[in-house]
């Protein structure tokens, strides 16, 4: 059985070209979100109509840049309900349509499991080679990963080129890349990517020939003993193992920055969830960061720390990270894995989710699953169902019940965003180790340090310094010890 829809309309409404989002963020966020200068930059750098991606051997390996113009979407349906597979052709096509490209079709295909040849069986891809030459179409994305042999045997049939899911999402993450890390962790994840992918292009490539052997030319045209794929294939092994280096000691220096707030007492919040969930909009309204906030996938890739304070007065740090999908590539997963502890190592997890999708509850699955790999899902979880001005009342009232530590809020609009700063305060560990200290008057930087670190009990003015009773962490213990009293 094979599903063919149109999705002109989920375009339309997930992923629109017009500036309603914009027009909102204006109305609802601009005090907060800043002047989104970095929006007006991505925007600047979108594919231009008419650039040609047919299908040729422009490089001597199996991963290209990618320039989507006009795409067809498949998939093959092997568990789950129909729902589900329109859900998954219509994430598809959102990482297609922020990737730069022109969405015309999809089409699904019921399916035990893929066919190990060309990923649809012959003969559907026959017919996704009719609807590719009906709608004028220069590439087919697969949802999927597939294998060198099936991408070249699907492109053998189709006739133009053919990328899987994994190659579409890094392309995505290449695009948006801007700091020095995440540039670095985007080229690791593509170079594990190419690597198991290379191949050579006859024997005009080898290198391995000499002597009588090459053709008579004798001494000195002997090569070095290996074929221009297994130098490639060196090459990129020597640049992925400079790159780990280069991750490892930038990871030493965020490590540097977590100890020092860990040993300042600060405690820390981090920010996860799906991509596009609101993860970015609620950092902003929470803090004023300024964060790029895009109606995109994977709008933002280098993870953004602020500041922020309790009503009662307690430091802590919000973590905004980047967002996950379903069958995030392992690649990814790997090559952000430094980012990702920050979530790892947080006090508190503020799991964003959007509660406008069709299906939240396998966006909480897939976000869990990707975190029980950093350490994630031994830290105190609070559900925030986010987008609640555009949800499904029904949906939400099924999250309350399913998710008992859950809140709902709209960092559009602001609804339930005092409530959230409230639950965060209540929270946050706060100090538990009890201690009565005389310290002198010229040691008021430890007063204030109770004062933004403690939870004061009594507090008294004496002939010989100030008398205090407070519950510390113990950190603060050790610094005390010599004023005890």
């Amino acid at each position: 059985m094979t599903q063919r829809s149109d999705l002109f309309d989920f375009k339309a409404s997930a992923l629109s070209d017009d500036d309603t989002w914009h027009r909102d963020q204006s109305d609802f966020g601009a005090d907060v979100d800043g002047a989104q200068l970095d929006r007006e930059e991505r925007a600047a750098m979108r594919r231009v109509a008419g650039l040609s991606t047919e299908l040729q051997d422009v490089s001597e390996v199996e991963y290209r840049q990618l320039r989507l113009e006009r795409v067809v979407l498949c998939g093959v349906w092997t568990e789950g309900t129909v729902a589900d597979a329109d859900n998954s052709i219509r994430e598809l096509a959102a990482l297609a349509e922020t990737a730069g490209s022109t969405v015309l079709a999809g089409l699904v295909q019921r399916r035990q499991r893929p066919d190990t040849s060309t990923f649809l069986g012959s003969g559907k891809a026959i017919e996704l080679r009719d609807v590719v030459i009906a709608e004028g179409a220069d590439t087919v994305v697969c949802d999927g990963e597939l294998t060198p042999g099936q991408r070249r045997a699907l492109e053998d049939v189709v006739k133009v080129k053919v990328i899987d899911r994994t190659a579409l999402i890094l392309d995505i993450f290449a695009q948006h890349a801007k700091s020095r890390e995440g540039k670095a962790q985007v080229e690791l994840a593509q170079l594990q990517y190419l690597l198991p992918r290379l191949r050579g292009w006859g024997e005009s490539m080898s290198r391995q020939a000499g002597g009588q052997a090459a053709g008579g030319q004798g001494m000195g045209s002997r090569g070095p003993g290996e074929t221009k794929i297994e130098l490639d294939r060196r090459r990129i092994n020597s640049r992925i193992a400079k790159l780990k280096r280069e991750i490892t000691a930038m990871k030493t220096t965020r490590d540097t920055k977590r100890h020092s707030r860990k040993v300042n007492g600060v405690a820390s919040v981090a920010i996860a969830g799906y991509t596009n969930a609101g993860k970015s909009s609620l950092l902003n309204r929470l803090t004023g960061a300024g964060v790029l906030v895009d109606n995109q996938l994977f709008a933002t890739l280098d993870p953004t720390v602020r500041r922020a304070e309790t009503a009662d007065g307690r430091l802590f740090t919000l973590s905004d990270t980047v967002g996950f999908v379903r069958a995030l590539p392992t690649q990814l997963v790997e090559a952000f894995r430094s980012t990702l502890e920050e979530v790892g190592d947080a006090d508190l997890l503020l799991h964003v989710v959007d509660g406008s999708h069709p299906d939240p509850e396998s966006q909480i699955s897939a976000v869990r699953a990707v975190l029980a790999e950093v350490g994630g899902d031994q830290i105190r979880e609070v559900i925030v169902v986010n987008k609640a001005d555009d949800a499904d009342a029904e949906v939400l009232d099924r999250l309350r019940r399913t998710e008992k530590h859950s809140i709902v809020v709209s960092a559009r609009t602001g609804e339930g965003l005092d409530e959230l700063r409230t639950l965060i305060a209540d929270e946050l560990p706060r100090p538990d180790i009890a201690v009565t200290v005389l310290l002198p008057y010229d040691r008021g930087d430890l007063v204030n340090r109770l004062h933004n670190e403690a939870d004061i009990l009594t507090s008294e003015h004496t002939e010989h310094g100030t008398r205090v009773q407070a519950k510390v962490n113990q950190t603060l213990v050790e610094e005390l010890a010599a004023y005890a009293d």
